[in-house]
């Protein structure tokens, strides 16, 4: 990848930070879903020089020029129209996506900033790059609609002089005095015969039945209403809920105005990819293969069958994810954490610090992670423990680090115990734990020099008891009082 450009950023700045984050799940979140081409135009974001600048890089190759640079007028209006295209081509994506409240959420909350008209455009090679501001987002907009005034022609005149004419038409024939009915008088001689009234027979009065004396029935006596007053039911008391053991308290998370973070230190490198249903010996003997080439006695097929025993699930990859992910439900809310990548070499990959309530983003970016042998691969472990250890404070609280790992540093000769021996005497405060997949020992120096403990985990069941206790070694698993 190559960087497009550098931009003055506020490490400190709590919503800048927010909205890295979130701008990091939101290219996760695409990346999948797009055509290359397509997600080309959304550069990516990486905190560098000591998280001063934020540099923007792409995989495009070429010279990056501004868009508001280009003086060939049709040339830059080509450009626009590209960008135009593959924005639209992005919002017809997402309506296809399957998305979550929360994914939905966070895609119609960065659309308008991909489209902001504040953003910096690049280009290279014809192919337009969004570099975003991370500013509110200024849209275009629309125009005024501007309605002709209409003009009287003389035929406007005429149809209205014979609508005019025609009301008075309607009028005329509804009130003229000709076109009313006289009305008839009736002849005062003419004789009228009376109604002849016809009188039907009385009907004979029907006796009045015998009703014999009965004996008088005795009234009951009338209650006499008494001033007794019911009892008033007491309501049972509530029931206390029990609190787990060693809870804190919201009221305490919210007092400490300086509370501990985490780093994880994950290993994503080609070795964890092989299986955790073989004995340590086989898993030795299978990197010596990949070291040396196989044996000559193995055929094309055997070696197959061989590869896809060695990485079948659970992979030490696999499992690692799936612990972690369960581990970071676990840790306390008021603990940030920060996740330190250890792909290939040189360098590790370190992301800003996600608060408790993007841990759904960590976790997404942890089951993104896949090993890659570009750069000829390798484990840079002490360039990640030396990363983790800056971010962290360790001298006026207590931080911690967990390295999840198997194996050794591949990238450099320098002493990486000599490095945790520096970290111990620089940040006395800051404990490293470590969960030891491969159980070689071989970086048992860096927990021993910070006061922390190694975990060896060679099986499904033991990575989860011994991250279970690593996590609960640094005491930072404390579930919240109800």
């Amino acid at each position: 990848m190559q960087r497009i450009t550098r931009i003055a950023f506020d490490y400190n700045n709590p919503e800048k930070i927010s909205l890295l984050e979130q701008y990091h799940s939101l290219l996760l979140l695409l990346k999948s879903h797009l055509t290359d081409r397509t997600f080309s135009i959304l550069a990516s974001p990486k905190l560098i020089d000591n998280n001063q600048y934020l540099g923007w890089y792409t995989n495009l190759q070429g010279q990056p020029l501004l868009l508001d640079s280009i003086t060939n007028q049709s040339h830059k209006n080509k450009v626009a129209k590209t960008l135009q295209t593959r924005i639209n081509d992005i919002e017809n994506a997402v309506r296809l996506m399957p998305l979550s409240d929360e994914e939905r959420s966070l895609v119609s909350a960065w659309l308008p900033r991909i489209k902001s008209l504040g953003n910096q455009i690049y280009v290279i090679n014809d192919e337009p790059v969004i570099v975003n501001t991370f500013e509110e987002p200024v849209l275009p907009t629309a125009s005024p609609v501007i309605t002709p005034t209409p003009k009287w022609r003389w035929w406007h005149f005429f149809i209205l002089a014979l609508l005019l004419v025609g009301l008075l038409s309607i009028l005329w024939y509804l009130f003229c005095p000709f076109g009313k009915q006289k009305t008839v008088i009736p002849d005062p001689m003419a004789v009228i015969a009376p109604a002849v009234i016809e009188k039907k027979p009385e009907p004979k009065p029907t006796p009045e039945p015998v009703i014999e004396p009965k004996d008088p029935v005795p009234e009951e006596p009338t209650p006499i209403a008494t001033s007794e007053v019911k009892p008033v039911p007491v309501p049972a008391p509530a029931l206390k809920v029990k609190n787990p053991p060693n809870c804190i308290t919201k009221a305490e998370m919210n007092k400490d105005p300086n509370p501990s973070k985490m780093a994880i230190v994950f290993d994503n490198s080609l070795s964890m990819m092989v299986t955790l249903n073989e004995s340590p010996s086989t898993v030795a003997q299978y990197f010596q293969y990949l070291a040396y080439g196989y044996a000559r006695h193995m055929s094309e097929q055997e070696r197959i069958n061989y590869e896809k025993r060695m990485t079948r699930l659970p992979t030490r990859l696999s499992s690692s994810k799936s612990v972690a992910i369960s581990s970071i439900d676990k840790i306390q809310p008021n603990i940030d954490i920060s996740l330190v990548t250890l792909t290939n070499c040189p360098a590790a990959d370190v992301s800003p610090f996600y608060k408790y309530t993007n841990r759904v983003s960590l976790k997404h970016k942890i089951k993104q992670l896949t090993p890659t042998a570009a750069g000829g691969g390798g484990t840079p472990l002490y360039n990640g423990l030396e990363k983790a250890s800056k971010i962290l404070d360790g001298v006026k609280r207590d931080d911690y680090i967990l390295i999840i790992s198997d194996g050794e540093d591949s990238c450099t000769r320098n002493n990486i115990c000599t490095l945790a021996n520096y970290i111990a005497a620089q940040k006395p405060r800051l404990k490293i734990n470590i969960v030891d997949i491969a159980g070689e020992h071989k970086i048992d120096c860096i927990a021993n020099a910070t006061g922390g403990k190694v975990y060896i985990a060679q099986s499904p069941n033991d990575m989860i008891k011994q991250m279970n206790k690593a996590v609960s070694n640094l005491k930072i698993n404390r579930p919240v009082c109800q």
